[in-house]
C-alpha cells in the first residue's frame, strides 16, 4: 500500500505544481499535413490561408501546418505551384480544441489550364486524405494512423498492434507477423533500429511506449532497398510525436486486476526494500572480498573458504509477501511548443511512466524417456513480481526546410520469479525445489536525425545518428533441491560431499551492450516525359559490441564428519553462519570456461532507390541494397580452449515493388525482395545458462550462419471508404540456411539442453484475406456508421528440408516457430457525439514446433489459445478526461507445450504428452486520463 500511497502523492504534487499554468485563452488551432494525392510523397512550402482573415501558414519540412484562430468555422484555402488550388469549407474549430485537416493536392489533368480551384468540405477532405495514405505506401504494409489510435480505447503500443492485419501480440508485448516467430521481426523507432529489450532474443517489448506517443505505425509486409534487410515477417516502424500541436500535461493513473492472483496470498524468497523502484538495494550482491576467479578462489584453503562463505548473505528464506496487490501503472506527459521567429517552433515531449505488477501462475511440467514413457512429473507454483521504469523524451526544432530532432527512450525493468516446484523423477526420486531468478534489464536509446529540403528542386536530405545501450544484469540466481531420503522419510538437500552440482546454486551475470550507428538518405527528383520521377540513395552503418561474465557457485559438504542433519532444515535455515564450519558446509565454484564472452558486429550498408511512374496507373519502386556484416565472437569451449569467430558476410539484396491503380479505390501489388535473419549474439556463444523455470539449459554455436530469405508477395486491396480496406494477398518465402532451436540430442529428461542449428532449407506459402468494414450498408442509424467490423485470415504452410540433418528422421514438419494459421477478428465502435468507443479482439495462432525434437524425442509443440479482449473508453469531463477499461484474456485458456501422440499436430486431449502448462489469468485494468491545456503557445 505504501508504493500506492507515493505514487499518488508525487503526481498529486505535481498536479498543484502545474496549476497555475492552466489558464486558457478561448482560441482553437487547425493543423494538418499536406501530400501527393499520387504518391503520397510530403509537399513541403505550400501556402495555407483562412478565407476573410490575416491568418495563415506555409507548411514545413514534414508538410505539416499549423494555424491558431478564434472559435468559428472556416474555409482554408491551399495552394502549391504546379498543383490544383483547393478551397476547402465547414472547418469548425472549438475553443481549446485542435481541428485535424489533412490534404492531399492533385496535379492539373491539363498543363494549359491557369489555376483551377477544387472545391470540398472538411469532411469529405478528411476521407480523402485517408485514402492517399492507404493506397500509396510502396510496400505492402497495414498500419495505423495517429488519429486512428486517438480515438481506440488502446493504452499502449502492443494493444494498437493487435489491430493491425498479420499481426499478432505474444505476452502482450511481442509482435508475431504472418506466423513467423520474433526471430523474422525488425522494428524501428523514427527511422532508428531499436534495440532489443531481451538480449538473448531479438524482440521488443512493445508494451513499454505509450499510446498517446505515437504518431503512426506501419508493419511493412514486403521489403524495399531503404529499409533494414533483416527481416522477414514484418519491419514495424514505430514513429512517435516530436512537435504537439498544443501545450499539455497529462497524468494517468491505473489499476489492475488479476482473476488468479489480486488479493491472493504470495510467496517468495526475500525481497530488496528498493525492488519496487527496479534497483537491488545490495540484498543480493557477490561480496566484495571474494575472488575475482575461479583459479583464485581454488587456491585456497579450507578455513579461507569458509571464512568467505559466511560473507555470503543469508537470504534463501522462503515467506509469505502479503497478498499481492492491484497492477499499478503511473503516467506523467508534458508537452510543449514555442513559436518562435520565422516561422520557426520548438516542441518537447517528455513522459515518465511506472508499473508494478504481481502473478500467480499455477502450472505442471512432465518430459518422456524413449519417446513415451513418462520420466518426470511435477507441479509448480510460480509467482512474479515486475517493476518498470520508462521514460520518453523528444525535442524537435522545424523551421521551414529543415527540421532537427533529439529523441529518447529509457526503460528499466526488474523481474524477480520465484518458483517452487515438487514432483517425481524415476532416476532421483520424489524431489522439491526452490528457485528465484531475479533479472534487471536496462535500454537507453538516443538519436539526433534531420530532415532537411535543400533547394528549389525539391531535393531532401534525411540523416539519423543513434546510440543504445543494453544491460542485462542477473543478481544471485538460486536454486535449492531437496531428495526425498525414503529411510529416514525426509527431504535433505542434494549437496554432494567435496563437489558441487547445480541442483544446488547461486548465479550471477552480468551482460552489457552498447551500439552506435548512422544513417543518411538523398532523394532528388526528376521527369521522364514530364512525369516526375525520383532516386534515393542511401547508407547506414550499426557497430554493436557486448561483453558478458557469469559466476555460478555450490555448496558443498566438508567431508570430515559433516553433520548430515543440516541438509534437512528448511532453505531460510540450511545456509545460516553456523552450518558453514568445518564439519558443515562451504561455498565452491563451479564456473566454467565457457561462461564469459565477448562479441562485435559491425553492419554496414548501401542502397539505390528509385520511384519510377508509367502513366496514371503503374508505380514502381525498385533497386538494390548492399550489406557488409562483420560478427566476431570470442569465447571457450568447457574444456578452456579458447574459441575465436571472424566472418564477414556480404550481400546484395535486391527488391522491387510494382503497384498497379485498377481506379481510385483499388491497387494490384506484386512485389519481390531478398532479405536476412542473422543470429544473435548470445546465439553464438558457448555459453550454457541453465534456467530453473524452463527446467533447461541453453547452449550457443559459433558455427551458425546467417540465413538468406526470398520473398514474393501477389496483394489486391480495395479501400470502398475512409478507413476500409478490403485486400486478398499470396506469398511465397524460401529459406536458405534458417537458423532454429532444438533439443540436443544427448539430452536427458533431467538434463533438456537447448541448441541451435542451420537447416539448409525452408519454404512457406500461403494467403492472406483482410477486411476493415463500416457496418453503415446494414442500417442508417448512427450505431451502424460508428461501428467498424475487422478481420483478417492468413494461413501459411512450412516445410524444412531435412536432409543432411542426422538428429531428425526425414519425415516433413514446420519450420520452428512458424504458425500455421492466424486469425485476428473484431468490432470497433467510436461515437464522436459521445466520445464513446468500445472494442472487441479476438485472436488465435496455429500450433507451431516450439521446439525440434530428434529421432525418438517428438517435436514439442505450443498450443494455439482463443484469446478476447474487450476495451471501453469514455471521454469526460469536457473531454479533458478519459476513463478506459481493458479485459484482456477473458478465456483465461492454458498455456499448453505437448508433444505428439497421434501424429496429427494439433493438440489433442489425453492422447497428447503434456511438457508443460501454465494459465495466466485474466486481467482487468481501469485508466483514467486527465489532460490540462497550458495556455497558448508562445
Amino acid at each position: 500500500m505504501k508504493r500506492i500511497i507515493t505514487a499518488v502523492q508525487i503526481i498529486g504534487i505535481l498536479c498543484i505544481a502545474c496549476l497555475p499554468s492552466f489558464a486558457q485563452d478561448g482560441s482553437g488551432k487547425i493543423t494538418g499535413k499536406l501530400t501527393d494525392k499520387k504518391t503520397g510523397e510530403l509537399l513541403i512550402g505550400v501556402t495555407v490561408m483562412v478565407q476573410n482573415t490575416s491568418k495563415g501558414a506555409v507548411t514545413d519540412v514534414e508538410g505539416r501546418y499549423l494555424i491558431q484562430v478564434a472559435p468559428g468555422t472556416y474555409t482554408l484555402d491551399f495552394k502549391y505551384m504546379g498543383y490544383q488550388t483547393k478551397s476547402i469549407a465547414d472547418v469548425v474549430v472549438k475553443a481549446g480544441q485542435t481541428a485535424n485537416l489533412d490534404i492531399a493536392l492533385d496535379e492539373p489533368k491539363s498543363k494549359d489550364l491557369q489555376e483551377v480551384v477544387i472545391r470540398g468540405s472538411y469532411k469529405q477532405e478528411t476521407i480523402n486524405a485517408l485514402f492517399v495514405a492507404q493506397k500509396n505506401n510502396p510496400s505492402i504494409s497495414s498500419g495505423i494512423s495517429g488519429e486512428s489510435i486517438r480515438r481506440s480505447p488502446d493504452r499502449n503500443t502492443s494493444e494498437v498492434l493487435k489491430r493491425v492485419s498479420g499481426a499478432s501480440i505474444q505476452d502482450n508485448k511481442y509482435i508475431i507477423v504472418r506466423g513467423l516467430n520474433d526471430r523474422y521481426n525488425t522494428a524501428t523507432i523514427n527511422n532508428a533500429m531499436l534495440p532489443s529489450t531481451e538480449p538473448d532474443r531479438k524482440a521488443f517489448s512493445f508494451d513499454l511506449i505509450p499510446s498517446n506517443l505515437i504518431d503512426n505505425i506501419i508493419i511493412n509486409k514486403t521489403a524495399s532497398p531503404e529499409m533494414p534487410a533483416d527481416f522477414a515477417g514484418g519491419l514495424v516502424q514505430v514513429y512517435t510525436k516530436d512537435i504537439p500541436t498544443e501545450n499539455f500535461i497529462s497524468f494517468n493513473i491505473g489499476l489492475g486486476y488479476n482473476s488468479q492472483t489480486t488479493f491472493k496470498e504470495t510467496q517468495g524468497m526475500e525481497r530488496g526494500k528498493t525492488d519496487w523502484l527496479t534497483f537491488d538495494d545490495g540484498l543480493r550482491e557477490l561480496p566484495n572480498s571474494f575472488p575475482s576467479s575461479r583459479q583464485k578462489y581454488s587456491a585456497l584453503n579450507l578455513d579461507q573458504k569458509l571464512s568467505l562463505s559466511r560473507e555470503f548473505k543469508n537470504n534463501w528464506a522462503v515467506s509469505d509477501q502479503g497478498k499481492a496487490l492491484p497492477a499499478q501503472n503511473y503516467q506523467v506527459t508534458w508537452g510543449n511548443r514555442i513559436r518562435l521567429k520565422k516561422d520557426g517552433s520548438f516542441g518537447s515531449i517528455i513522459s515518465v511512466t511506472y508499473r508494478n505488477s504481481e502473478n500467480i501462475q499455477k502450472g505442471e511440467r512432465a518430459d518422456y524417456e524413449d519417446g513415451k514413457v513418462r520420466s518426470i512429473n511435477f507441479a509448480e507454483d510460480l509467482y512474479k513480481y515486475n517493476t518498470s521504469l520508462g521514460a520518453i523524451a523528444n525535442f524537435t526544432y522545424v523551421k521551414r526546410n529543415n527540421k532537427i530532432s533529439f529523441k529518447n527512450i529509457f526503460n528499466r525493468i526488474l523481474d524477480n520469479n520465484y518458483i517452487y516446484r515438487s514432483g517425481n523423477s524415476t532416476d532421483i526420486g520424489d524431489l522439491k525445489a526452490y528457485g528465484q531468478d531475479l533479472t534487471i534489464k536496462t535500454m537507453l536509446n538516443s538519436q539526433l536525425e534531420g530532415n532537411h529540403k535543400l533547394n528549389a528542386r525539391d531535393w531532401r536530405l534525411d540523416w539519423n545518428v543513434n546510440y543504445s545501450l543494453t544491460n542485462r544484469d542477473q543478481p544471485d540466481m538460486k536454486v535449492l533441491t531437496y531428495k526425498l531420503n525414503e529411510s529416514k522419510n525426509i527431504y535433505e538437500a542434494m549437496i554432494p560431499v567435496n563437489s558441487v552440482a547445480r541442483n544446488v546454486s547461486r548465479f550471477w551475470s552480468n551482460l552489457e551492450e552498447y551500439g552506435v550507428g548512422a544513417m543518411g538518405s538523398l532523394t532528388a527528383p526528376f521527369n521522364i516525359a514530364g512525369v516526375k520521377q525520383s532516386v534515393k540513395l542511401g547508407g547506414q552503418k550499426l557497430y554493436r559490441e557486448r561483453d558478458f561474465s557469469a559466476r555460478v557457485l555450490g555448496y558443498a559438504a566438508n567431508q570430515t564428519g559433516y553433520d548430515q542433519s543440516i541438509l534437512s532444515m528448511e532453505p531460510g535455515q540450511i545456509f545460516a553462519p553456523a552450518n558453514i564450519r568445518e564439519n558443515g558446509l562451504r561455498i565452491e565454484e563451479i564456473t566454467n570456461n565457457s561462461d564469459k564472452y565477448k562479441a562485435t558486429s559491425d553492419l554496414v550498408a548501401g542502397y539505390v532507390q528509385f520511384d519510377n511512374k508509367i502513366g496514371d496507373k503503374v508505380r514502381v519502386v525498385w533497386g538494390a541494397r548492399g550489406e557488409s556484416y562483420y560478427q566476431f565472437i570470442r569465447t571457450a569451449d568447457f574444456s578452456g580452449k579458447r574459441v575465436k569467430q571472424d566472418v564477414t558476410f556480404f550481400d546484395v539484396l535486391p527488391s522491387a515493388n510494382i503497384s498497379y491503380a485498377v481506379n481510385e479505390k483499388s491497387n494490384i501489388r506484386l512485389s519481390g525482395s531478398r532479405t536476412v535473419s542473422r543470429p544473435e549474439l548470445r546465439e553464438l556463444s558457448y555459453f550454457s545458462f541453465y534456467d530453473f523455470v524452463t527446467f533447461s539449459s541453453m547452449i550457443g554455436n559459433p558455427d551458425l550462419k546467417r540465413g538468406l530469405i526470398t520473398n514474393a508477395d501477389l496483394r489486391y486491396e480495395l479501400y470502398p471508404g475512409a478507413g476500409e480496406a478490403i485486400t486478398a494477398s499470396v506469398f511465397f518465402k524460401h529459406f536458405k540456411d534458417a537458423i532454429e532451436q532444438i533439443v540436443d540430442p544427448g539430452s536427458t529428461p533431467n538434463r533438456r539442453q537447448i541448441l541451435f542449428q542451420n537447416v539448409p532449407s525452408a519454404q512457406s506459402y500461403g494467403f492472406e484475406l483482410e477486411f476493415r468494414k463500416k457496418l453503415d450498408f446494414m442500417s442508417s442509424e448512427p450505431f451502424f456508421a460508428n461501428t467498424t467490423a475487422f478481420a483478417n485470415f492468413s494461413y501459411i504452410h512450412s516445410s524444412v528440408d531435412l536432409q543432411g540433418i542426422a538428429s531428425e528422421t526425414l519425415s516433413q514438419r514446420g519450420l520452428q516457430g512458424q504458425s500455421p494459421y492466424l486469425v485476428n477478428a473484431g468490432l470497433q465502435y467510436v461515437n464522436p457525439e459521445t466520445d464513446l468507443a468500445f472494442g472487441l479482439l479476438y485472436n488465435k495462432m496455429g500450433q507451431r514446433v516450439y521446439l525440434v525434437g530428434f529421432d525418438g524425442y517428438e517435436h514439442i509443440y505450443e498450443k494455439g489459445r482463443d484469446l478476447i479482449d474487450l476495451q471501453i473508453g469514455k471521454k469526460i469531463m469536457n473531454k479533458k478526461g478519459e476513463l478506459r477499461l481493458n479485459v484482456s484474456d477473458l478465456l483465461n485458456q492454458k498455456l499448453i507445450f505437448y508433444q505428439n501422440n497421434d501424429n496429427k499436430k494439433a493438440y489433442s486431449k489425453n492422447v497428447d504428452q503434456i511438457i508443460n502448462t501454465l494459465r495466466p489469468g485474466t486481467n482487468i485494468s481501469l485508466n483514467f486520463t486527465y489532460q490540462f491545456g497550458l495556455g497558448k503557445n508562445k
